[in-house]
């Protein structure tokens, strides 16, 4: 960023100014400090744990207290799932009250966020147990075999969350409402008919009452699949540029992009369920990180941990297929609408609403970027209309 300095790209040119640009800058440079303390942090702390003799120590007193199985695994990690949040709370507030206030995206008051946080600790409470609880049952009842039937479950689980949620959970955070504009509503229906997907609702989220960030996305699956707009972009983009942001989110559908994913990710998940099943059986683990307690909990840590960096060199590739699918439903959305004038429009205002990076480090890109830079959009949109 400071080697391009405050230029605006020539896609840009109208829309934006160099003090924009600079500002946009700033958003981006104050967001990744905190990441990176956020991320030190996160890093010491396991660090710490893991090394520290802490797991050894709590590995210990979870023993000591001589509950059941079940009931010794559902505490041990509901108790650290507590601890992650607590440790977040400073970072989680940093972000919202100082960075995201000072360039004017915050709309949330202390109370709702307070009100937020206890929802969702509530509710993640009731399913970390269900699917815990599920989970070590499973392990106890089938001593060989239950790798398979834990990831059986679990695949299960996150099916029936994906169908409530639009239902149960998201509506605990946010209200819901018909989108008044009819002829937008009769578009909006027509471009999905001619996508050949049924969405149950079109539905406007009052996303504004916590911030003024702007977004559109599909949520549910089967009959409960809906389309969901934020208000703020209901305000900010014409009909043309809203039709051509949902044309992109129904590329995702007709291209499949969900379904690819979640196959992968179920296929590495079965690997991975087997492989802990195998490396568990031994105390390896344990003699590794100096755990005195034999205790099948702590094992389950340490091979997070230690997948996670085994699973690093991973991310990079499959971001890359993530950005590959980002670029095939753009083609979808200009397939469906051939408004690529609209669609340049939509994601130039989107960058400008987001203070969106113009220019970040192609290495960056690489490892950590889940869709191709704006200007690589636009002027892959560009190439799509030529």
């Amino acid at each position: 960023m400071k080697r391009h300095g405050s230029s605006v790209p020539l896609e840009f040119e109208g829309s934006v100014d160099e003090d924009f640009i600079k500002k946009m800058q700033r958003y981006e440079m104050d967001k990744a400090h905190l990441d990176i303390i956020s991320s030190l942090f996160s890093s010491i702390s396991l660090i710490v744990f893991l090394f520290g003799g802490l797991l050894n120590f709590y590995s210990s007193w979870i023993a000591s207290l001589n509950f059941s199985f079940v009931v010794s695994g559902w505490l041990f990690f509901l108790l650290l799932s507590y601890t992650e949040n607590i440790l977040s709370i400073p970072f989680s507030l940093y972000n919202t009250f100082k960075i995201e206030n000072k360039y004017g995206f915050n709309t949330m008051t202390a109370r709702l966020w307070i009100s937020d946080f206890f929802k969702s600790l509530i509710l993640s409470t009731i399913l970390t147990s269900l699917l815990l609880f599920s989970a070590f049952y499973l392990i106890q009842w089938s001593q060989e075999y239950w790798w398979f039937w834990v990831w059986c479950f679990v695949f299960a689980y996150s099916m029936f969350v994906m169908y409530i949620s639009p239902y149960v959970i998201e509506p605990l955070f946010n209200k819901f409402t018909p989108v008044e504009d009819e002829s937008l509503n009769q578009r909006i229906t027509r471009l999905a008919d001619k996508a050949g997907i049924h969405a149950g609702k079109i539905l406007k989220i009052d996303a504004s009452k916590r911030s003024r960030h702007t977004n559109a996305y599909f949520t549910g699956i089967g009959r409960t699949k809906r389309i969901i707009l934020y208000d703020t972009l209901l305000q900010e983009m014409s009909h043309d540029e809203i039709i051509t942001v949902l044309a992109h989110e129904i590329g995702h559908w007709k291209k499949r992009h969900l379904l690819k994913m979640m196959i992968i990710f179920e296929l590495f998940s079965l690997i991975g369920l087997f492989i802990t099943f195998k490396l568990i059986q031994s105390n390896l683990l344990l003699n590794l990180f100096n755990i005195n307690t034999d205790i099948i909990f702590a094992k389950f840590i340490i091979l997070a941990f230690l997948f996670g960096i085994i699973a690093l060199p991973l991310k990079p590739l499959i971001n890359f297929f993530i950005r590959k699918h980002e670029k095939e439903a753009d083609s979808a959305s200009y397939e469906l609408t051939g408004d690529g004038e609209s669609m340049v429009s939509a994601l130039i205002k989107l960058s400008k609403d987001n203070l969106a990076n113009l220019y970040p480090h192609p290495l960056y890109v690489f490892l950590y970027y889940s869709h191709p830079p704006v200007l690589e959009r636009i002027r892959y949109i560009q190439r799509l209309k030529a």
